[in-house]
């Protein structure tokens, strides 16, 4: 859900920095122009890979895409929106520290969830894998399962052999 919201929060974040940044660009030092407008150039190019890569991983729980969706946002989104929100000699207008609160909110939250979510899949992964290798795991598709959804219908969400079955 947060990546739900952040897809509509973004284009108003993006409206509101490129306006703000068109109000105070020429009483900033060239070097903090050149550096706001590469930032918001790139912060823009990089959310729209890391909105993607998100809804991909997250979706069709595939690790490698949420995985590059955390460290971009990790590695890349967090230090640029801090140096937006922290940074005084960008001389920071109150409708800009709110906006980039609210957006590095957020992205925090979306940071710690993408977090968890990794674990989970990973340890499901992993389980799979083993229960593969010993051999107590059917297959991923029976008659039982969920067309949707592929999860069992009253059972639990991994179908195992019975008990009965895998001791004869």
């Amino acid at each position: 859900m947060l990546l739900y919201f952040n897809m509509f929060y973004f284009p108003c974040w993006l409206f509101s920095s490129a306006f703000m940044l068109e109000a105070k660009y020429h009483y900033l030092p060239g070097y903090y122009q050149a550096l706001l407008i590469t930032g918001v150039v790139l912060v823009t190019v990089i959310e729209v890979i890391r909105l993607y890569l998100g809804y991909l991983g997250n979706l069709k729980e595939r690790v490698p895409e949420l995985a590059a969706f955390w460290l971009l946002s990790f590695t890349f989104q967090l230090p640029v929106l801090l140096f937006f929100v922290t940074d005084e000699g960008t001389l920071i207008l109150p409708l800009e520290r709110a906006v980039h609160s609210v957006y590095l909110l957020f992205l925090v939250s979306e940071i710690l969830a993408s977090f968890l979510a990794l674990r989970t899949m990973t340890r499901k992964l992993t389980l799979l894998f083993h229960l593969r290798q010993f051999g107590k795991l059917e297959t991923l598709r029976h008659p039982g399962m969920s067309p949707i959804y592929g999860i069992p219908y009253h059972r639990a969400v991994l179908p195992i052999s019975s008990t009965h079955d895998m001791y004869h």
